[in-house]
């Protein structure tokens, strides 16, 4: 398999498949890279409907040319827990703010994200986080501020009276849950118009199909989000091959002589 960044030709293979509709892991599939290497080149050089090739040449080049000058002799890269790979980390966490700016998230808020999932811990200060991403406290309170509004992340106070700003096993839900009721104004807002226009008018009949659409798709999402809730509150299972502990009872019965 290949290895490095890609080449100009690559590029215009990216270019071609997308044109063809192709999906990244088809695209990737024929030029023998990681899918997560299509999709990261594709939505930071304007997306599926903007990618051009050159385009996407040039902006990789000036971005090289920007990157800070190498570490002095005798730095090392943070070591990782769980005997984590550092470049295989690196690489997936901007895999997954890619991705994620794909859904909408602005950038710094979609990075901030990232930090978060990817600590076991699943909190981190606003300068922990400045200090991992490299940016302005200024930067992380203004992604804070969005993600809050989303109900993407939540703080609380530790013991120091710090904020610290955490992901757990509820946000998902609450965002899902705050998602789907961002609909309601505009279901009770079409069903105005059908009373203002007139209920057998064409306009009326299509504000009136709009607002049944969107109240069965919210009622859809609350119910399947509520049915699914526990999982998001599973945890590990225990490794397969933990040792007894002497004199555990492992349920064997005997009968007494």
């Amino acid at each position: 398999m290949p290895g490095g960044r890609l080449s100009q030709q690559e590029r215009q293979q990216i270019a071609l498949g997308l044109a063809d509709s192709l999906p990244y892991a088809e695209i990737a599939r024929r030029l023998e890279r990681p899918t997560s290497t299509i999709t990261r080149e594709v939505m930071r050089n304007g997306g599926p409907t903007s990618y051009r090739a050159d385009l996407a040449h040039r902006a990789t080049e000036r971005r090289a040319h920007r990157r800070k000058p190498a570490a002095p002799r005798g730095s090392v890269a943070a070591p990782q827990a769980q005997g984590r790979d550092s470049e295989a980390v690196a690489e997936y966490e901007e895999t997954l703010t890619t991705v994620l700016m794909a859904t909408g998230v602005p950038k710094m808020g979609a990075r901030v994200l990232t930090c978060l999932f990817t600590s076991d811990a699943g909190s981190l200060t606003a300068s922990q986080l400045a200090q991992r991403l490299e940016v302005s406290p200024a930067s992380i309170s203004k992604a804070i501020a969005f993600l809050e509004s989303q109900s993407l992340v939540r703080r609380e106070r530790d013991e120091r009276r710090r904020d610290r700003y955490i992901v757990d096993d509820e946000l998902f839900y609450q965002a899902t849950i705050a998602s789907a009721r961002s609909n309601d104004q505009l279901v009770a807002t079409a069903r105005q118009g059908v009373a203002v226009l007139g209920p057998n008018s064409p306009a009326a009949t299509r504000l009136e199909n709009i607002a049944r659409f969107l109240d069965f798709i919210s009622e859809s999402i609350t119910r399947a989000a509520e049915q699914a809730r526990a999982v998001l509150h599973t945890k590990p299972a225990p490794p397969a091959d933990t040792p007894d502990r002497p004199g555990e009872d492992h349920g064997r019965s005997e009968t007494a002589g």
